[in-house]
């Protein structure tokens, strides 16, 4: 791998569950040397290591703990404990209050809890919680999505990338992405609900954030299963002046 582009690979972007030949939710950020997961959704670990081992991974950051995000940290545990990845510490994993204590709960088959922490150096998120890892700083804000769940901005020397992870549109996902080079952002839902609360965005939506943010680009990711990545990218293009892409599995941007 390159070290020094500073770039967003898409290791999947499917919900709510696998297809043949796209992973869940999972990227991977890469900038100056440092080589960042983010999200781990069912499959991508497969896909991470395409490009990176995980004992030469820098770190894992987490919007939320839904599955589709979350679940391939399970098997990542093993892997770091039980296999043949040989790390000198934990990796510093980012993500919602209560993570630890939820891996825990799953992988513990004995009255003597997992050590979760012997694979994850765990670090939970709050509102506006930064952090830097090597050459990235990350900053995440709370977002809307009917349960503890966080967006990211993601700099590199002067470039930024913000990842919506879940939600419906917000303030905060707006804020945080102000004037970023790039938005990969979310639209799941072919329309928004007429009834209850909205936790995702509409391909309108998701187009409508990223103007209002004025982002230099906009990737449109975790389509749902009603919609086609086609009419989603046609539908956020037509509320957004900019570029706007799919974030196909196995591809990577450059960011900036």
């Amino acid at each position: 791998m390159t070290g020094d582009l500073f770039r967003l690979t898409v290791l999947g972007c499917a919900t709510p569950y696998a297809s043949v030949d796209n992973p869940c939710s999972g990227y991977l950020v890469s900038g100056g040397g440092t080589r960042l997961w983010v999200d781990a959704g069912s499959g991508t670990l497969a896909a991470l290591q395409r490009h990176v081992r995980l004992d030469a991974l820098d770190a894992i950051w987490i919007s939320h703990l839904h599955a589709d995000h979350s679940a391939d940290l399970l098997t990542a545990y093993y892997a770091v404990l039980f296999a043949d990845i040989q790390r000198a510490a934990p990796i510093p994993l980012y993500g919602p209050p209560g993570i630890a204590d939820r891996l825990a709960h799953f992988l513990t088959n004995t009255s003597t809890r997992s050590p979760v922490e012997s694979a994850f150096a765990v670090h939970e998120l709050d509102d506006g919680h930064q952090a830097r890892v090597g050459a990235l700083t990350m900053t995440s804000r709370v977002v809307a999505h009917g349960i503890p769940a966080f967006a990211v901005r993601i700099e590199a020397e002067g470039r930024s990338l913000v990842y919506s992870g879940d939600t419906a549109p917000c303030a905060n996902l707006t804020r945080l992405a102000e004037a970023c080079d790039v938005l990969l952002c979310e639209a799941e839902s072919d329309q928004a609900p007429a009834e209850g609360e909205q936790v995702h965005h509409t391909p309108e939506d998701t187009g409508d954030t990223a103007g209002a943010a004025r982002a230099g680009r906009l990737i449109v990711t975790h389509v749902g299963r009603f919609l086609t990545p086609e009419q989603a990218v046609a539908r956020a293009s037509a509320r957004f002046d900019g570029p706007v892409d799919y974030a196909a599995p196995g591809a990577s941007f450059s960011i900036g």
